[in-house]
């Protein structure tokens, strides 16, 4: 479907969606742009919309997964369910929005884990856009249960802190995935702060981080003996889940 495509968020120097769409478009031979939308404010997309009478769909990412919702005619049942959108049709006029980080984490995830891992617990650190879309994933696809890990205390039931980590009984939680973009490039020497050394063999541990293929996070769970995935493969999924709902 020819016309403009796009990733909305706030820093997008390095993205990988402008080269990856791009390329498909080449080699469809489709007469499309895809433009790099920086956006200091939610609010500006509202100049998008107007500018852009050809535009066709939008990947979302940081920080404006849930604060785009507002700005949408529709959502998508799943997308309303987890409260987070990372991917935007324009279709008759109406701007709906989808999610297919959960798509790509579901089927990353389930190739990553053992298959007997259902009914268990999982540890998710970072209360943003990402976490929901794992949250969701985590408890209706997999049967477990899960605590989120934040930098400010909640009075939430389910929320902790960083600080609460390292009293907690870990081996409770045998899968840990990092939702946060600390130790994204080019933040590279940055890690989560963890009791790395209560890990084990025992842990499958996933950063949907993708750049670098091995965050220091991933590097000190490795040298626990912990199991270790990266985001990559769950780019490229959810990527190709938005092409086909743009073209559907």
């Amino acid at each position: 479907m020819d016309g403009t495509y796009g990733l909305l968020g706030k820093k997008l120097k390095h993205s990988f969606s402008k080269l990856y769409f791009e390329s498909k478009f080449e080699a469809l031979k489709i007469s499309s742009q895809y433009n790099l939308f920086e956006l200091e404010n939610i609010q500006d997309i509202k100049d998008i919309f107007s500018l852009y009478s050809d535009l066709k769909g939008l990947n979302v990412t940081l920080p404006y997964k849930t604060s785009i919702i507002p700005f949408l005619d529709e959502l998508d049942p799943l997308a309303e369910a987890c409260g987070a959108v990372n991917c935007v049709v324009v279709k008759d006029g109406k701007t709906i929005g989808y999610n297919t980080d959960i798509y790509g984490f579901h089927l990353s995830l389930q190739r990553f884990l053992p298959k007997d891992f259902k009914k268990s617990k999982a540890l998710i650190l970072g209360t943003g856009g990402a976490s929901r879309a794992v949250a969701l994933v985590v408890s209706e696809f997999f049967n477990a249960s899960f605590l989120k890990v934040s930098r400010t205390p909640q009075s939430v039931e389910n929320i902790i802190t960083y600080s609460d980590l390292f009293t907690l009984d870990l081996n409770k939680y045998p899968l840990i995935i990092n939702t946060t973009p600390v130790g994204m490039f080019p933040l590279i020497d940055d890690k989560p702060d963890f009791p790395y050394e209560k890990l084990s063999e025992k842990f499958w541990v996933f950063d949907l981080i993708y750049n670098p293929e091995k965050t220091l996070f991933l590097s000190a769970a490795e040298k626990q003996q912990a199991h270790i995935k990266n985001g990559l493969e769950m780019l490229y999924l959810q990527a190709e889940k938005a092409w086909e709902i743009w073209q559907s």
